[in-house]
């Protein structure tokens, strides 16, 4: 492992002078990239500086045991090396966990799309609900929401809405949330008091950019028409709405918000590069879903991932065998836990992976 940290600071160094060349900026591209790289780096060339020197230390320690008469120094000695083996063995286990390629897109924007299944008007409510969830735990994490586009419920709720989170990190957390949520409740419209299980699917989708995806405009059809959604009072009564269709997939994406038909088209058009991203991204989680055997993170979004059973209380995630007692807290917005038990099991998988493989 040591010989492997010691490439990675060569490398690491080997960026930066890249980066401090007159000409870096010249391919603004390629700069971005060597920046990002540079900062994925950063953390585990301090690992290794942080190892180095603790393993430094330990040999210092036993010469001093080997050297050493008096028996005072020689007790404080075995302390410090007992210490010093310690935290050798934590910051091996961290750095080892660091080694592991991250996945590329975990410090992207998402792009969430939340449609209802089965259950009828129920499954629409069900759709608001996980909205308002994902809504507090944005807001819990200091990420902002822009929405882009939704079809109401006729009785609440949405047959389907789809909005943006920006902020640090957000795929990385997010991306557990892809998947078949069902609820078990009695619903608002059942008079006889019995329980229905219905269904919403949800997507998590990394927002691409346009270093990811470049569009070419003769390839955009745009049609305009007028909001019917969530806006203000020119809803319905200008043609500010925005369709984008990519001619060569046949890919679509729209947005109404509001009556700003220029933020609009920008919207519908990140949609649109990131849908387009999605085909080759599909690829990435294709080959990770092959291999491990748990649903965590993968792109299997007709595996039901999660129940939310309300006379029981109770919430429980499929893909890890886990069951909290906390439903009310849960759905308003408090899903860390459940986003932390799924990360510790797709590194628990990675690891065990990287070690079957090395």
């Amino acid at each position: 492992m040591l010989e492997k940290l010691e490439a990675i600071k060569k490398k690491w160094k080997d960026i930066e002078l890249k980066m401090n060349e007159p000409t870096a900026i010249t391919d603004m591209k390629m700069f971005i990239r060597l920046n990002k790289e540079y900062k994925d780096l950063q953390p585990i060339v301090e690992a290794y500086d942080e190892l180095s020197m603790i393993i430094s230390n330990i040999e210092s320690t036993k010469d001093v045991l080997k050297t050493e008469k008096d028996e005072e120094f020689r007790s404080m000695a075995k302390e410090e090396l007992t210490d010093l083996t310690e935290k050798r063995e934590v910051l091996e286990e961290k750095i080892r966990l660091m080694l592991i390629p991250a996945d590329p897109t975990d410090e992207k924007n998402a792009i969430v799309e939340i449609r209802a299944g089965t259950g009828g008007d129920e499954a629409s409510i069900f759709a608001g609900d996980l909205y308002r969830m994902y809504i507090k735990f944005a807001e819990s994490k200091g990420w902002s929401v822009e929405f882009v586009d939704a079809t109401e419920g006729t009785v609440g709720g949405f047959k389907e809405i789809i909005f943006n989170i920006k902020g640090n990190n957000v795929y990385g957390q997010m991306k557990y949330e892809s998947g078949v949520h069902r609820v078990q409740r009695v619903p608002v419209t059942e008079t006889q008091g019995r329980v229905h299980t219905s269904a919403a699917s949800v997507v998590v989708l990394p927002e691409a950019d346009e270093f990811d995806i470049e569009l070419n405009p003769a390839d955009i059809r745009k049609d305009t028409f007028c909001s019917s959604g969530p806006g203000g009072q020119s809803v319905n009564t200008t043609y500010s709405a925005i369709r984008l269709t990519h001619i060569p997939t046949g890919i679509m994406a729209s947005c109404q918000d509001q009556k700003s038909q220029i933020k609009n088209y920008q919207k519908a058009l990140s949609v649109l590069r990131t849908r387009i991203y999605e085909l080759e991204y599909q690829k990435y989680l294709d080959e990770i879903s092959s291999k491990r055997k748990t649903m965590v993170s993968t792109g299997d979004r007709s595996a039901k991932i999660r129940t939310y059973n309300y006379p029981q209380g109770r919430v429980s995630d499929h893909r890890i065998g886990l069951t909290l007692y906390n439903l009310q807290s849960i759905v308003d917005g408090n899903i860390q836990e459940l986003i932390d038990q799924l990360q510790l099991a797709e590194n628990a998988e990675r690891l065990k992976a990287e070690i079957e493989t090395s």
